[in-house]
């Protein structure tokens, strides 16, 4: 049987109303994560139509003129664009673009309706309700209110310790396997 990235890699998603700070913290948080040893992989969901390719490159070209798939690379870096037109492509499918023999964590910013296990961020300053942020999935709160919920909180502006929280996860997960 063959073992998938998605079977492999544990995901772990940041959700979050717009203006909590996911991409911020996550920035912060990723090299924290690298020196105790994590390697991070990311997949981010974006509302928006977008295009890392450059209009006007021999890769764009050769991709608007039909191509479905195409990779570009380099000494250093290689991407993979796939044209998706007919359909959305699940959480599960792109985790299992990553190798699983390079990678410790998937954290997902984005996908909130999800089922995998989340670090909900919250401010009160967003003017969001805290009701609509928390589900089944969500393992721990961070954020700068004094808040009573069931799961463990966080304190958003300390990013080591979210990194810390995340290792315990990990660490848990791997010994329950």
């Amino acid at each position: 049987m063959t073992i998938t990235a998605k079977q492999r890699i544990p995901l772990l998603g940041i959700t979050a109303y717009s203006g909590t700070g996911k991409t911020t913290l996550l920035k912060q948080l990723i090299p924290i994560l690298s020196n105790m040893g994590i390697n991070c992989a990311l997949i981010k969901h974006s509302h928006h139509n977008m295009d890392i390719d450059i209009p006007g490159k021999d890769s764009y070209e050769l991709r608007k003129a039909g191509a479905s798939q195409t990779i570009v690379a380099c000494d250093q870096r290689w991407a993979l664009m796939t044209e998706t037109p007919d359909r959305s492509i699940s959480l599960a499918e792109l985790a299992d673009k990553f190798d699983a023999n390079q990678i410790d964590l998937v954290l997902v910013e984005g996908f909130k309706h999800e089922p995998i296990n989340k670090i909900a961020l919250f401010r009160t300053s967003v003017g969001k309700p805290l009701e609509g942020l928390i589900d089944n999935h969500v393992i721990a709160l961070a954020t700068d209110e004094d808040i009573s919920v069931n799961i463990p909180l966080l304190d958003i502006n300390n990013p080591q310790q979210l990194a810390d929280f995340i290792q315990c996860w990990l660490n848990d997960k791997k010994h329950s396997c």
